[in-house]
């Protein structure tokens, strides 16, 4: 188990002292990981690679019917969330034939196989914004919003759920006891 302070400055760094006030109490009396299973209850369906893709592509044809096409999307079992990747957006250049082609690759780390569906579309959401916004400014927030309402609260509750996952160990949607 990591000291509480730490993991809370790696997710949490850039909110108020009040909110990490908070979190820091729920973590030591233990109860980020009910209160986080008492919200979401349920881990969603979208278990393979190709229903990913499905997902994926009905959230695109929904709100970015404009944008580049995605060639392929996965879960990445090798993506670090250490290093802040919850999941990567890639332009892919092979060579084919004479051409040169450009593929875009969409990877969800694999610790989100067992999540609840609000913070696995807030994960894809964030990706498909960078179909259209390279940088994380105004504009890629507000596409992000446009496509979840809910998707500044869901990446907040998200960085609980890691900050639950650093301190106590145990994913709340995959093992019967959250608290552990």
């Amino acid at each position: 188990m990591k000291p509480i302070a730490s993991s809370i400055e790696k997710f949490l760094r850039g909110y108020p002292p009040e909110t990490l006030a908070q979190v820091q109490q729920m973590l030591d009396e233990g109860r980020m990981g009910p209160w986080l299973l008492q919200k979401y209850p349920a881990a969603h369906g979208v278990r393979t690679d190709r229903a990913l893709y499905e997902y994926v592509q009905a959230l695109k044809t929904e709100h970015l019917r404009g944008a580049d096409a995605v060639n392929k999307v996965a879960f990445d079992s090798k993506l670090q969330i250490v290093q802040h990747a919850l999941g990567t957006h890639a332009t892919v250049s092979r060579v084919q034939g004479s051409k040169l082609k450009a593929k875009r690759e969409i990877r969800i780390a694999s610790l989100f196989k067992d999540c609840p569906p609000e913070f696995l579309k807030m994960i894809v959401v964030h990706e498909l914004a960078h179909l259209r916004e390279r940088n994380h400014d105004k504009a890629f927030y507000n596409l992000c919003t446009y496509m979840e309402p809910a998707y500044h609260q869901l990446e907040f509750e998200v960085r609980l759920y890691l900050t639950h996952l650093d301190t106590v160990g145990t994913r709340c949607w995959a093992a019967v006891d959250c608290t552990a």
